[in-house]
């Protein structure tokens, strides 16, 4: 693959916490990441220059100025504020007037490319367990975003990203799973090909909320300090470490039995010939000790396939951008 078609290709994870893009360079993936979130703050000509001064994003609405990406969670804690999001639940809010243009500015400055218009592979979430397909709007509204930047696209199941990016040892056969902000995605592959998808609405926005509403906190801090230093070691340092020990345990816990009832149901499971390997990712699968949490409650549980192993994405963080990246490589 040649440095420059790798260059035009861009992978990118459209999530509710972060939109992460993945591109092939000297052949090895480059990725940029910024946080899908904004502030409002009032508008004054200072603060417009002190921010163009800073390089920090941002857009003018009237009389606000709206500050995106990485840079929001420091405005919000200095206002005490919370901040807000242009998704939730894994899909585009379309109760948050500033959802469409916020998104769109996040994606060009992490798409924008010197070779012209590139093409981009961009990852969709699959629909809650038992419930109708809810992604016309999100997939509508982001196709809609691609075509006024002049981007060709194509898409990609979130938690299919997953396989393509951490199981070529397997031929492309196993479980994909994505703990993101706002869903849990799950895939179940066969030699590359979609045997069935699902997602669960329990994942990291609901463990910030569940928590901040226990602890009297606000969110965005609970999520910072989630971040930062929780890990499962066994004991709690402190009440928020307790805490987020038991909605962390909630949420893999509805993970698992939505895992139980899809792969027991489900007319559409193929006849595996051998035990298959899991793979979890996203944001919410990086405190230390995840991993062997999920394994722990799995193995207790009465799972109708056989699995291999339980590994961790290399990179929990850029695994479904890199596996959308892959995706384009080979189909655009």
């Amino acid at each position: 693959m040649s440095e420059q078609m790798g260059t035009s290709i861009v992978g990118l994870d459209v999530g509710t916490s972060r939109i992460v893009a993945a591109r092939r360079s000297g052949g090895s993936a480059e990725y940029g990441s910024q946080l899908n979130a904004f502030v409002s703050i009032p508008y004054s000509k200072m603060t417009e220059n002190s921010l163009h001064r800073e390089s920090v994003g941002h857009q003018i609405q009237g009389d606000t100025i709206v500050i995106h990406g990485n840079e929001a969670p420091r405005f919000a804690d200095l206002l005490n504020l919370e901040m807000r999001r242009p998704m939730t639940q894994g899909l585009m809010n379309p109760a948050e007037i500033e959802s469409v243009p916020v998104i769109r500015q996040i994606i060009e400055s992490l798409v924008q490319s010197e070779c012209g218009p590139p093409k981009v592979c961009f990852s969709v979430p699959a629909a809650p367990l038992n419930a109708e397909d809810s992604l016309t709007y999100h997939d509508a509204t982001l196709r809609q975003i691609f075509s006024d930047l002049k981007y060709e696209v194509r898409s990609v199941n979130e938690g299919m990203a997953v396989v393509y990016s951490e199981l070529e040892d397997t031929n492309f056969t196993g479980v994909g799973i994505s703990c993101g902000g706002g869903l849990c995605n799950v895939a179940l592959s066969y030699l590359s090909m979609p045997a069935m998808s699902f997602s669960v609405p329990k994942a990291g926005d609901y463990i910030d909320a569940s928590v901040a509403g226990v602890t009297g906190d606000l969110a965005n801090r609970i999520r910072i300090a989630k971040e930062q230093s929780f890990c499962f070691n066994g004991h709690f340092a402190g009440k928020l470490q307790q805490v987020l020990t038991v909605y962390y345990d909630d949420m893999i816990g509805s993970l698992i039995a939505a895992m139980q009832e899809a792969f027991s149901n489900s007319r559409r499971m193929p006849k595996l010939k051998r035990p298959v390997p899991i793979v979890l990712s996203g944001g919410t699968a990086s405190p230390k000790g995840f991993r062997d949490r999920f394994e722990k409650q799995l193995r207790a549980s009465d799972l109708p396939i056989e699995i291999s192993e339980i590994r961790l994405a290399r990179d929990p963080l850029t695994t479904t951008a890199n596996g959308a990246l892959v995706a384009g490589l080979a189909e655009m």
